[in-house]
């Protein structure tokens, strides 16, 4: 279970030879008649740069939802799902540690129920764990309980061979000594979900399963399945690699080890739909919501920057609600940009390497252009863009400024166009930029203002990026 969380820093959908059950078929239904809103060009930016994060890792499939104002707008997957297996975007990958989520939002929903409080300690529920009396469930969900992981490691150790319970998890780990005083730092738990997992069944009344799959997967057309049961032939397999070592296929551990603290396996669009209830307050109360994301400040004032089953924060200007989740051989990153309205979900059959954070990364700064800095190159390129534009205006062409999108613009009709309306307007009296230069679809957008004398002309561009990019727009219209 991958305890980072870190933002580090898209084939065309291939057939599937998974069994599709007609609600997981209608699942992925939204996505694709979603699609259209995403431009063809931001379309074809994602789709090099999945391939090409995948070709330089290695990694074998990348499975993708991206959701922009409510809806589901991009949904699909790159590479091989499993040996013969072609990826594909209804096939349930696991999400692993990414569930802890929905448990904390369940504790949430039971609290609203008045059936539990979060500031209630563990002991008026279970016995038998360290520090019951000070420990609370708000620790639990927050890292913050001081309960000793049972699985800190980032590969399957000899116990996860054989099955295990969650009371046998409990025995063995929320019976050893705390790591520390409950509330004085911060630190990933796995024990602590499993424990909250089980205050959560005895108060609900109910299997955990069973309760989230009433107040959560069925409002929300989400089809779940749990982990144990794709660790089978027939879904997503899991890979991993030794140092620099050939990917090979991953032995996934025995049942149980997971439950509670990252129990279920799902598509990239059943992740995407949580997300959009996150942005848009549903199925939660905006209360609860809020609180699921806050940070639970330590007892000498720091801030993890961990709530109730997420972490939050800024990178790169952008304000996310985020976490990832790792079990054997695979992956998943789940980032929600609540300024933008935007989630990007990154699911992988793979266990080593930064792929989800890549991906995400990628992704986010295709659908959601910002400025660059002041740095990025404008004097340059404002520089050849006035060349490129003489250049035009004397009738002249050189295809390797130019991409092969830009060529097949140019045709002689365009070229000759150029030449004859602008000639006559004579020398290029002041050529200066307009407003910041910004990503758009994976390029790099920069407008001018052309004088001629008293005439005054626009050129707006598209480049690839950097200061040696090629024009992937070059047109001049009128300034009114």
């Amino acid at each position: 279970m991958r305890k980072s969380f870190s933002l580090a820093l898209a084939g065309l959908l291939v057939g599937s030879t998974l069994n599709i059950t007609p609600a997981t078929a209608q699942a992925a239904a939204p996505a694709a008649a979603a699609a259209p809103s995403l431009s063809a060009t931001q379309l074809s930016a994602i789709d090099q740069a999945v391939s090409k994060i995948l070709a330089d890792s290695g990694v074998p499939s990348a499975q993708v939802a991206v959701t922009q104002g409510g809806r589901i707008v991009l949904a699909r997957a790159w590479g091989k799902a499993g040996e013969g297996m072609p990826a594909q975007p209804d096939q349930p990958y696991q999400i692993a540690s990414n569930s802890k989520q929905f448990l904390a939002a369940l504790i949430l929903k039971l609290q609203d129920e008045g059936k539990l409080s979060l500031d209630d300690h563990v002991s008026k529920y279970l016995d038998g764990i360290s520090g019951g009396d000070t420990i609370t469930i708000r620790q639990l969900l927050s890292h913050t309980s001081g309960l000793r992981d049972f699985w800190p490691q980032d590969y399957m150790f000899s116990d996860m061979t054989k099955p295990i319970s969650p009371q046998e998890i409990l025995h063995r780990w929320a019976s050893a000594p705390l790591d520390y005083t409950p509330g004085t730092r911060w630190q990933y738990s796995n024990t602590g979900y499993v424990v909250a997992g089980l205050i959560a069944e005895k108060v609900g009344g109910a299997p955990l399963w069973q309760q989230l799959e009433t107040t959560f997967f069925k409002p929300l057309s989400m089809h779940p399945l749990n982990i144990d049961d794709t660790n089978k032939p027939g879904f997503p397999q899991g890979y991993h690699r030794y140092a620099l070592g050939p990917v090979e296929p991953a032995t996934p551990p025995a049942a149980g080890w997971l439950w509670a603290a990252g129990e279920l396996s799902m598509t990239a669009s059943d992740l995407a739909r949580w997300d959009i209830a996150r942005l848009n307050r549903q199925i939660l109360t905006a209360k609860d919501w809020e609180e699921q994301e806050s940070p639970v400040i330590l007892a000498d004032g720091t801030d993890p920057a961990y709530g109730l089953g997420v972490s939050s924060g800024v990178a790169n200007g952008r304000r996310f609600i985020n976490h990832g989740g790792e079990s054997v051989g695979f992956l998943s990153q789940n980032t929600v940009y609540p300024d933008s309205d935007v989630a990007i979900v990154v699911l992988t059959n793979a266990d080593f390497g930064s792929v989800t954070g890549s991906i995400t990364q990628a992704i986010a700064d295709i659908v959601m252009p910002k400025d660059l800095p002041a740095d990025s190159g404008q004097t340059q390129r404002a520089d050849d863009a006035k060349a490129q534009l003489q250049a035009l205006i004397a009738g002249t062409f050189d295809p390797a400024k130019f991409t092969e999108h830009a060529r097949f613009y140019f045709t002689p009709i365009v070229r000759r166009d150029y030449k004859s309306s602008l000639a006559p307007l004579g020398p290029v009296t002041a050529f200066a930029p307009v407003g910041k230069p910004r990503l758009r679809g994976g390029f790099v957008n920069r407008n001018f203002e052309i004088s001629f004398g008293a005439k005054k002309l626009h050129l707006v561009t598209y480049a690839e990026p950097g200061a040696a990019g090629r024009w992937e727009q070059f047109i001049v219209m009128p300034a009114d």
